[in-house]
């Protein structure tokens, strides 16, 4: 709790968009909704703004609770830096948490002229940045206090290709809630939830919770679906997740003659309830940042089969609390799926381990983490004029465990 008389830090994240072609939730916009209600209300004063328009996608953060101001401005508007600059002044902010390319950019003109301590929170691990992003990452580096990414491939290129120096930047993983997830449900539940997702109450189920883009690799799925069905012709597959790749997948499942056995699901709010109704989790990705949906996966204690794909590599342990096979190879994800299908024991050994590995990614860790850098930002920023925070010791934001 805060002293008596001591004024709330106030926090404020900016992103550049809260939607995605044809997806309504994805990573990050689940994390602030997660994130953003969770943080010490006697301590911080934690708010977001979007620099673009407001998101009409049907699952607004505005309809979880979570705040947003709006500011409708185009990429490359350039009064996006005194509209933002009039917001941020109006919340008598202390310091910034960005998220996203204009995020960091406007972001950090905004920290130049305040003098406000910077976040910068890098969510992907792209091979290159756009050539609109290069210039303002080699000027605006100065005015990162701290970078942190998701995985390790992401902390590599935000120091290789958004020019943060290593000695700035640190690596901080997600969490979720995972009591959300823990528990499973009762076997009538799950009658219920496969019926909803127009799926059998019986027989063996492979289903995936996904964006339907490129990076997430799906479909390898669907070409498994054809060789599991040849050796385990019972099996049913559900997609869950929306994406600009449906029509695509579908007509793949279609090419394949698999299209009765891949049900895709859409979107669901209820995502702990469709894992429990898969017998095995597949993640068939290309490349990660690190995903939420992995984290659920392991904090519901699902056998997972998986790719070797960086982000998942970092908390995926193969052999113990998961399969791993290498990206793009259909074939060897299909002989793993066969043989969990077939090993009901084996099943159940990779799931004990996946909670126990899931229960130390807890989204009250990752915001108690959030809340002590935050601190420690303000006061370095107060005593030294925001010099030091990188030679501080910053050893707790690589912790795991249960939130205190």
């Amino acid at each position: 709790m805060a002293l008596a008389g001591t004024r709330r830090l106030n926090v404020v994240h900016v992103c550049d968009h809260l939607g995605w072609p044809g997806s309504r939730m994805h990573g990050v916009k689940r994390l602030f909704t997660w994130m953003l209600p969770r943080f010490d209300p006697a301590r911080f004063n934690a708010s977001l703004i979007s620099l673009r328009s407001p998101d009409t996608s049907g699952e607004r953060l505005e309809d979880h609770g979570i705040d947003v101001t709006y500011l409708s401005r185009s990429r490359f508007d350039p009064l996006t830096l005194p509209a933002l600059l009039a917001e941020l002044d109006r919340r008598e902010t202390d310091m910034l948490h960005l998220h996203g390319y204009g995020a960091t950019t406007f972001g950090r003109l905004a920290a130049a002229r305040r003098g406000w301590p910077v976040l910068l929170h890098e969510h992907a691990n792209l091979t290159d940045t756009p050539w609109f992003q290069k210039l303002p990452d080699r000027l605006l580096a100065p005015y990162t206090d701290l970078a942190i990414g998701v995985s390790r491939s992401t902390v590599e290129f935000v120091t290789r290709a958004r020019l943060v120096p290593a000695a700035r930047t640190r690596l901080v993983y997600y969490g979720v809630p995972v009591d959300d997830f823990a528990g499973g449900r009762a076997p009538d539940e799950v009658r219920a939830i496969r019926s909803e997702l127009g799926l059998p109450d019986r027989g063996p189920v492979v289903g995936t919770t996904t964006r339907l883009m490129p990076a997430k690799g799906n479909e390898y799925l669907v070409e498994a679906a054809r060789i599991v069905l040849a050796e385990a012709p019972d099996t049913h597959f559900c997609i869950v997740g929306e994406g600009e790749l449906r029509s695509d997948l579908e007509a793949l499942a279609e090419r394949l003659g698999v299209a009765g056995r891949v049900r895709f699901a859409g979107f669901t709010r209820d995502v702990a309830g469709a894992l429990a109704a898969f017998d095995v989790v597949a993640f068939p990705s290309l490349w990660e940042g690190t995903p939420l949906t992995a984290f659920e996966a392991l904090a519901a204690g699902r056998p997972i089969v998986a790719t070797d794909a960086d982000g998942l590599s970092d908390i995926l342990h193969p052999d113990r609390d998961a399969i791993v096979v290498p990206k793009r190879d259909a074939g060897a994800l299909a002989r793993a799926l066969v043989g969990l299908l077939r090993d009901p024991a084996r099943r159940a050994e990779l799931a004990a381990a996946a909670a126990v590995t899931g229960a130390g990614y807890d989204i009250g860790v990752f915001v108690r983490k959030l809340e002590r850098l935050y601190d420690l930002m303000d006061t370095i920023r107060r005593d030294t004029g925001r010099r030091g925070v990188a030679e501080a010791d910053l050893g707790f934001l690589s912790a795991q465990g249960h939130p205190s």
